[in-house]
């Protein structure tokens, strides 16, 4: 019988294939590489786009931020404003009041008295003065309250003493709370 050794075929097909895999499998990590760096370059231009957006973002949150500071500041100035006007309406409507109160004090000063000090809190009157006698504070506390421009007189206290030239003299403090009469409301 003869002999024949095919081993050697064998191993040629054999190494064929070792090299058909060693190719393949480096055609595989060149792929797979060449893959990843694909990946990776369009995952690092989205992140950068990304990236991009968000200082687009907070540039326009920084203006947007500044408009409601400005806006902020606006109301704060046009509160102050308002402020302003109604004081100055409220000042323009209390001129003629102021007057009229003065009017009506000296109306209802009877004869004897006469005022030392007069303060007004509000629409309150606080009145210091001086009158020759308790008569003289009742009548005043009288024509006060018939007044249509005051109402609710207190008197606080009254002092005996002994003026230079009225003799002995009364000294009252008094208050009374200023009232509108419904003909001066209705003429506002």
């Amino acid at each position: 019988m003869a002999r024949i050794n095919l081993l050697p075929w064998r191993d040629e097909q054999r190494e064929v294939r070792r090299k058909q895999f060693l190719l393949i499998l480096l055609a595989v990590l060149v792929g797979s590489a060449g893959a990843v760096l694909i990946a990776n370059q369009v995952v690092s231009a989205a992140i950068d786009r990304q990236v991009a957006r968000n200082d687009y973002i907070g540039g326009q949150i920084t203006v947007v931020e500044e408009r409601i500071k400005q806006v902020d500041d606006l109301r704060d100035r046009r509160q102050q404003l308002l402020e302003r006007m109604r004081i100055i309406q409220d000042l323009q409507v209390n001129r003629q009041i102021s007057g009229r109160i003065f009017d009506q004090l000296a109306r209802t000063l009877p004869d004897g008295v006469y005022f030392t000090e007069v303060e007004m809190t509000g629409r309150n009157l606080s009145i210091t003065g001086v009158a020759q006698s308790n008569n003289r504070v009742s009548d005043l506390m009288r024509n006060l309250e018939a007044s249509d421009w005051f109402g609710a007189p207190s008197l606080t206290e009254v002092k005996t003493t002994t003026a230079g030239q009225m003799g002995q003299a009364n000294v009252f403090q008094l208050s009374v709370r200023q009232t509108q009469p419904a003909a001066a409301e209705d003429g506002q």
